[in-house]
């Protein structure tokens, strides 16, 4: 078995029992005899499916299955129970489990069980992963980074969401790619996809024409910064008068369009439903490894030679400012996937093409004088952007504290040499405390010796 399994039960025996198991099956395993543990770890997306009781504690397991539904849909739920009688087993269908067992259970049918909720869920993982490369090959929606998880959510609440979106971001960021997206995953993706450009928009019949073409589909005002105060009310009126066949309008800019001062009072305020910001490479350097493979496989689909980065070669393209952003880095690895003499793209081959382009400073945050307290406000700031006119899902607090919380320690571990007395003493708590929170933040110790 492959994967992580989240186990919740106030039995102490019976945690300990099904994590040797779990671990000698090759599985890692979190466990808690706490529900309010085991939905924080949720929240969190961790886990790749969770064995659970049903009283506990702080709560009633059966309970927080519709949360974890909501929450993560594809997560498979085992739950075990000492309440023998068909209405738990019912309660536990009702709430959509992917499987039941009564207490005392057989441990080996047990982790059969699960190995098949494992497996269900690397399948969803799979077809999920294969709708969205099949949404566009032109530059992929992927990142593993904050940034882009909250992208992500952001994109999930608003896909059929009766309200216009504003797209913003920089140019390469993939804005275009997020309204096809919201799209095809929407209640609308039958219907037609129209791109409006300034030529569209040129004749009084222009509006028209739009109209005919959408026929209740999605109406994508590309970079509405770019259309003149003419062409914006001729869009205001043909929002007004859609009809029966009412379009869903999305719009894209490169500027912030309420900062801008570019935009009609009366078409912002008919856009204005909910706002997503497309983060820039710079905020998500940790991409750049998953960007750079994905350009090298798809390259290699076209008829290119197998390449791979050198470390040296990651570094200096993580560290290049990138203002052209995910379609410049494209462009970049397509170049060196060609003219790199081995099958191992090196680091003086990244900085001889990285020195052709544009901007090449190395990225160093927004300079010194910025502090802790300013940087996290203009993060939060940007966060609730992100949800336009919606607020961030609930649990906001939690979320924060973990995204400060575990870096400090890895960097804090890091300084010590591993050195888990000493870290403690620089984070000024208790040794036992910080063994916990290893723990339960799943930090990795490596002991070495810290060189002077």
């Amino acid at each position: 078995m492959d994967g992580t399994v989240l186990v919740a039960d106030d039995d102490r025996t019976i945690r300990t029992v099904l994590t040797q198991a779990l671990t000698r099956a090759g599985c890692k395993v979190h466990a808690t005899s706490s529900l309010t543990t085991l939905m924080r770890w949720v929240s969190e997306g961790r886990g790749d499916a969770v064995i659970t009781d049903v009283i506990m504690p702080d709560g009633n397991g059966l309970e927080m299955l519709p949360k974890i539904a909501q929450d993560r849909p594809e997560l498979p739920v085992i739950v075990v129970s000492a309440q023998n009688t068909i209405m738990t087993a019912i309660k536990a269908a009702e709430a959509e489990a992917f499987d039941y067992l009564p207490k005392p259970f057989d441990l080996p049918d047990l982790m059969k069980r699960t190995a098949r909720a494992l497996e269900t869920r690397q399948e969803s993982q799979i077809k999920q992963t294969k709708r969205i490369d099949d949404v566009s090959d032109e530059l992929p929606l992927i990142g593993q980074t904050s940034a882009m998880q909250d992208l992500y959510r952001v994109v999930a609440r608003v896909l059929n969401a009766e309200l216009p979106v504003i797209i913003t971001g920089e140019s390469g960021t993939g804005k275009s790619l997020i309204a096809k997206a919201i799209h095809d995953f929407s209640d609308r993706r039958s219907r037609p996809f129209v791109i409006v450009t300034p030529t569209d928009l040129q004749e009084l019949e222009g509006p028209a024409r739009i109209m005919a073409r959408a026929m209740g589909g999605t109406i994508v005002l590309d970079e509405i910064c770019d259309l003149d105060r003419d062409m914006q009310g001729r869009l205001v009126r043909m929002m007004d008068t859609a009809g029966e066949q009412n379009p869903r309008f999305m719009a894209t800019s490169q500027c912030r369009l309420a900062e801008a001062g570019l935009l009609r009072d009366d078409l912002y305020y008919r856009l204005n439903g909910a706002v997503i910001d497309v983060p820039s490479l710079r905020e998500r350097v940790d991409d750049v490894l998953l960007l750079v493979t994905h350009f090298l496989k798809m390259a290699e689909r076209d008829g290119a030679p197998l390449r791979k980065i050198s470390p040296g070669a990651l570094k200096t393209l993580r560290a290049y400012s990138w203002p052209g952003n995910v379609r410049q880095l494209e462009n970049v690895v397509h170049r060196l996937g060609l003219t790199a003499r081995t099958n191992e793209i090196t680091f003086d081959e990244a900085r001889a093409v990285l020195h052709t382009q544009p901007e090449s400073d190395t990225v160093v945050g927004r300079g010194d004088s910025e502090n802790l307290s300013t940087s996290v406000a203009r993060h939060l700031r940007r966060y609730f952007d992100l949800h336009g006119t919606m607020q961030p899902p609930d649990g906001l607090y939690a979320r924060i504290l973990h995204e400060i919380e575990v870096p400090l320690i890895e960097i804090a571990m890091d300084s010590t040499g591993g050195n888990q007395a000493k870290c403690a003493d620089l984070l000024g708590i208790n040794r036992n405390t910080l063994r916990k929170k290893l723990t339960e933040l799943d930090i990795s110790v490596t002991r070495r010796r810290k060189l002077m």
